[in-house]
């Protein structure tokens, strides 16, 4: 046999090894497979992602840059949200809706988007469409301009923005489970100073083993059982020829 034949029946022999180790307490790994899993669940239940939506509507302000800029600051001022949230019926503050809205230009053109976002997707529609109307129709009373006009209206958009990260936390904690179970097997296994094989026997007591004796259980009888079972009919049959 050659150098690389060894080193394939040495490979072969502790991967043997491995497998035989992690067989013997593969409960462990299932245990803790379950615990970790289970405690990525609860996990992922106490700090579950709040969904948002977002939604945009948009509007044609014809005017220069430095006064279309001053008139996109007028969209998100009290006096124009006050009178959404009176409008809509919601329960909330000027300064809070603000924080929910953002205004801006789409490449230097005179087009405005009004973008929402709201844990409610058909509300986070209403308050773009609505903050674009009362805009227009509270402009030419504030600044006197009136060029100001809807270019396409806000849609419900059902996708949240957000992603959720449910599933990924209980997946890395069945992982992980599954790791630390097959790591603490193998600690065990190295902590434990009990002769396991005949190779231990010989690597222990420096000598060469010749047999060993079957442990003798309800399986091996049966085994024995069937095997001359199938002996005696064999012979029947060759006898009858």
């Amino acid at each position: 046999m050659n150098h690389f034949q060894d080193q394939r029946v040495a490979k072969e022999i502790n991967l043997k090894d491995l497998f035989r180790v992690i067989k013997k307490r593969i409960w462990i790994v299932i245990v803790f497979a379950v615990i970790a899993t289970a405690a990525g669940w609860f996990y992922s239940n106490a700090n579950k992602t709040v969904p948002l939506y977002e939604t945009s509507t948009n509007i044609i302000i014809n005017a220069e840059t430095g006064y279309r800029n001053t008139l996109q600051v007028i969209i998100k001022d009290t006096i124009v949200l006050e009178k959404v949230i009176r409008e809509l019926e919601l329960q909330s503050s000027p300064s809070s809706l603000a924080g929910s809205i953002n205004v801006g230009s789409i490449d230097d053109t005179q087009v405005v988007k009004i973008t929402v976002t709201d844990t409610n997707p058909t509300r986070a529609a209403d308050i773009a469409n609505t903050t674009a109307k009362v805009f227009i129709e509270e402009i030419p009373n504030i600044m006197g301009f009136e060029d100001v006009r809807v270019l396409s209206e806000a849609k419900i958009n059902p996708i949240p923005i957000n992603e959720d990260n449910q599933n990924k936390i209980i997946i890395a904690a069945f992982i992980f489970g599954i790791i630390a179970g097959i790591g603490l097997i193998f600690l065990i296994d190295s902590l434990d100073d009990s002769i396991k094989s005949e190779k231990d026997i010989e690597s222990v007591l420096g000598i060469q083993v010749l047999g060993s004796v079957s442990k003798i259980n309800k399986k091996n009888v049966n085994k024995r059982k069937n095997r001359q079972t199938k002996l005696e009919f064999r012979g029947e049959t060759i006898g009858f020829k």
